[in-house]
């Protein structure tokens, strides 16, 4: 069930200059009070909402920040779709200059595609989404896009290890007014934005990197959200385009375009 939300929007005030620093240096220096347990209940309204859904859609705009050598912040761009039958269903696509994408899972066997390679792989993993996104992070090495937002149980796998919760107010992300809340563990820190009402969804996620230099982040910002009857158009199934070329899974690093990293980055140049 929804255990909290708040439709009011907290009172917001404008500085000039200096004096706007010094107000917000102060409140997110503030010792924390209800306003922790505020967030903590919001996530967890949010984590049970997206439970709750059997099927859920959406489209998606990511960066991904890398640090050269020589200091320099570089961001990649990229964007998809997701589509989500629980407990075992899942769709999704990404396109970015350098890749195209599109990995189906029907609950048995997860197929993945680069297009601009016309080529695949297949590998069984039979068993829920939560255990295709567990299977990819660390046995493939692949994860999908905002893994963490995907799951059954969200609440419990984004607050593992937060050491510190602030409740920042109120926020717009592309027109659905929001709210903002931040969280801090020893490695990363991580902001997210909930819409607010009685569909408490993710609107932005923003994780940063706090232990590498620069502290580049991951932003991933969904828009045409939805849930429930509709949502879902995918069947779910596979079938390889005409002339792809099907391979090994032992093979799955060779599909550039299934790597984070354009062709011209390389790991002696970025962090």
């Amino acid at each position: 069930m929804i255990v909290a939300f708040r439709t009011a929007t907290k009172p917001r005030h404008r500085l000039p200059g200096p004096a706007a620093a010094l107000a917000i240096c102060l409140a997110l220096s503030s010792p924390a009070t209800a306003d922790e347990n505020d967030a903590r209940a919001l996530l967890k309204g949010m984590s049970e909402y997206l439970a709750a859904q059997k099927t859920i859609s959406l489209s998606y705009d990511s960066v991904y920040e890398v640090v050269s050598k020589d200091k320099q912040k570089l961001q990649l761009a990229s964007s998809g779709t997701v589509e989500l039958s629980r407990p075992d269903r899942i769709h999704v696509t990404r396109s970015s200059g350098f890749a195209d994408i599109e990995m189906v899972f029907d609950g048995k066997t997860v197929s993945m595609i680069d297009k601009s390679e016309n080529a695949y792989v297949q590998a069984e993993v039979p068993g829920s989404v939560d255990n295709l996104i567990d299977q990819l992070r660390e046995k493939f090495h692949r994860p999908l896009p905002a893994a963490d937002l995907l799951g059954s149980n969200v609440y419990d796998v984004l607050m593992a290890d937060v050491t510190e919760v602030k409740d920042l107010g109120s926020g717009v992300i592309g027109g659905t007014e929001c709210d903002h809340l931040a969280f801090r563990t020893k490695e990363l820190d991580w902001q997210i934005w909930i819409a607010q009402g009685d569909k408490p969804y993710p609107c932005r996620y923003v994780i940063t990197t706090t232990q590498v230099d620069q502290a580049p982040q991951f932003t991933f910002q969904m828009r045409e959200w939805k849930a429930g009857d509709g949502a879902v158009s995918s069947d779910f199934s596979f079938k390889p385009p005409e002339g792809a070329k099907a391979m090994d899974v032992a093979a799955l690093k060779e599909l550039k375009g299934l790597n984070e990293l354009p062709g011209n980055f390389s790991t002696g140049d970025a962090q």
